[in-house]
């Protein structure tokens, strides 16, 4: 980072430490585009020292206005650093908007003292930080958070002994939940975990650190991920050990006493602190973020949501000036008393696939009739209904030559959208296919499949996937789930995966396709087939899913027009 350089200047916002904001953030600052214009110049005041729960120094960055008023405040708390992306992504571009932001290092990260240890001392951390701002002779007693992914975590943690200061909340592709995070059904996601690993690990260090150790990952991933056993395999990667992790690996229940306190889900069950949520429909926290919606509505919160054609990274680059844009919007309304940027409806979507649109929803979730499409034998998928339960067909899982994954909700630049075609012509992969549609098809909502499925080890998984299919026989993916199988005897499992939520709409001459294969791999850690638990296994042993005839994908399909508009008040 290039010394900052002291630059005199009058006025009662002025201090004696403070500085110009690092080169490296005022470079990246200059390349954005198509963000609301400056309204302050800013000034910055490095390395301060907050006093944590405990004692232990945090070691925080102060962003303000260069110039006389009465600002407003905001905490964003990282274990990430404090230097590129978050010094001009959030420091300076908030600071330029005028509010005093206080970019932070959590514990054992950036300078900070203590030890990180993933979730357990955010809480006290963040109250602590606020008892330092009511010291502050620049603070104004209004107090806002904003920030993503682990950094939304950090504000619900705050949110759940919420201090009178907190008066709006911005969560951004953020999480509430550490172990839906890590887990699915019990199912670890081994690629995600190895990413949130690398990034906790390495990039408070600075970007040069966090980019080698990427690419260390990258090299090392295959021998990580077919490690026998799986615990343990990581530390070649990260270089050391990282003991948080292999407690996450190794406590696939969401019962267990280690995640006891982990979940900050009960923040969202206060009224008292306007929340705005954005996310992506290719996030890997999407799905957390429509938890929080529901439990802010149920509660009464005053909250606003916003999705779009976006993955976990990409909602902060691609999607920056939108997502900067509803996060400064909220943040003036309800820390500045100025409401006029705000959007007329609390939801705000983007519908994907044919005639791609934002739409305007005055409610969420919707109810649209859900609508069964059903396999046959043949390959094909049709809303006829079965007449009995018989085997279908099957599927291998096979240890030395796992399903590979392929594109969907990941936290890497692997996320998003992908052309299938190549997955589905591996022999592990099933694909049932719906007629040539003679008028487009909206999907909106919460899309699901029941499968019967049976197992010849007793012990499998089931990965399904919506896609569509153009008509050069592209076929694309939507969403997807996976769920373990678990049976004794012949007689099939009864399964509700979930797929996640989707807005999309299937154009006329494309056709709907329902994927099915035995896992996803490295996406999520392989079944081993014994009934051992993944993390610890040492010996796989090949299975075979067999699928029955009474399975069936559910999906929500809406209406035409129904419950929404375009951003000009149309109905689509």
């Amino acid at each position: 980072m290039t010394s900052p350089t002291r630059d005199a200047v009058p006025g009662p916002a002025w201090t004696p430490s403070a500085v110009k904001p690092p080169l490296s953030a005022r470079m990246v600052r200059a390349t954005w585009r198509n963000l609301p214009a400056r309204r302050h110049r800013i000034a910055w005041e490095p390395g301060l020292t907050v006093p944590a729960a405990d004692g232990s120094p945090l070691i925080t960055d102060h962003y303000f206005p260069r110039e006389a008023g009465d600002f407003p405040t905001l905490l964003v708390r990282s274990p990430y650093g404090r230097g590129v992306p978050w010094s001009p992504q959030y420091g300076m571009l908030f600071a330029e908007q005028g509010f005093h932001v206080i970019v932070q290092s959590c514990r054992g990260t950036g300078g900070s003292g203590g030890t990180f240890d993933l979730w357990r001392n955010e809480a006290a951390d963040g109250l602590a930080t606020v008892n330092w701002l009511r010291e502050q002779p620049w603070f104004n007693g209004t107090l806002g958070t904003v920030g993503p992914s682990y950094l939304g975590y950090v504000q619900w943690a705050l949110a759940l002994d919420p201090p009178p200061e907190l008066k709006a909340m911005v969560v951004q592709v953020g999480l509430h939940d550490p172990y839906a995070l890590f887990h699915t059904d019990g199912v670890l996601h081994l690629e995600n975990a190895l990413v949130v690993g690398t990034g906790m690990t390495y990039q408070h260090r600075g970007m040069p650190s966090f980019i080698k150790a990427t690419l260390r990952l990258k090299r090392r991933l295959k021998d990580i991920v077919t490690a026998r056993p799986l615990r343990g395999a990581c530390a070649a990667a990260f270089g050391q050990e990282v003991p948080w992790l292999d407690d996450v690996l190794t406590h696939p229940d969401a019962d267990a006493p280690y995640w006891r306190g982990a979940s900050a889900a009960e923040a969202a069950d206060r009224p008292g602190i306007p929340t705005a949520l954005i996310t992506g429909w290719h996030d890997a926290l999407v799905d957390q973020t429509f938890a929080q919606y529901a439990r802010l509505r149920a509660a009464g919160a005053e909250s606003a949501l916003l999705v779009g054609p976006w993955t976990h990274t990409s909602a902060l680059q691609k999607g920056w000036p939108e997502v900067f844009a509803e996060s400064l919007a909220w943040l003036r309304a309800h820390l500045c008393g100025d409401p006029s940027e705000l959007r007329p409806t609390p939801v705000r979507m983007h519908t994907g696939g044919a005639d791609a649109a934002w739409r305007d929803l005055e409610a969420w979730p919707l109810t649209p009739a859900t609508t069964a499409w059903h396999p046959t034998a043949d390959g094909h998928l049709t809303q006829q209904p079965p007449t009995d339960n018989a085997p279908l067909t099957s599927i291998g899982h096979d240890p030395a030559d796992p399903t590979p994954s392929l594109g969907g909700p990941l936290l890497s630049l692997m996320a998003g959208s992908r052309d299938n075609r190549t997955l589905e012509s591996r022999d592990d992969v099933l694909t049932f296919t719906g007629p040539v549609l003679t008028e487009a098809v909206t999907v909106l909502g919460a899309v699901s499949a029941r499968i019967s499925a049976s197992t010849d080890t007793g012990f499998g998984d089931v990965f399904t996937r919506l896609c569509d299919v153009d008509a050069a026989g592209r076929s694309t993916n939507v969403c997807d789930g996976l769920a373990q199988v678990r049976t004794s005897g012949e007689d099939p499992a009864h399964l509700t995966v979930p797929m996640s939520v989707t807005a999309y709409r299937f154009a006329a001459g494309h056709r709907i396709r329902w994927q099915i294969s035995a896992g996803a791999h490295p996406r999520y850690a392989p079944n081993p087939g014994t009934g051992e638990a993944r993390a610890e296994a040492r010996e796989f042993m090949p299975v075979r899913v067999t699928v029955h005839a009474d399975s069936a994908l559910m999906l929500p399909q809406q209406a035409d027009g129904a419950g929404a508009r375009d951003s000009a008040g149309r109905t689509p």
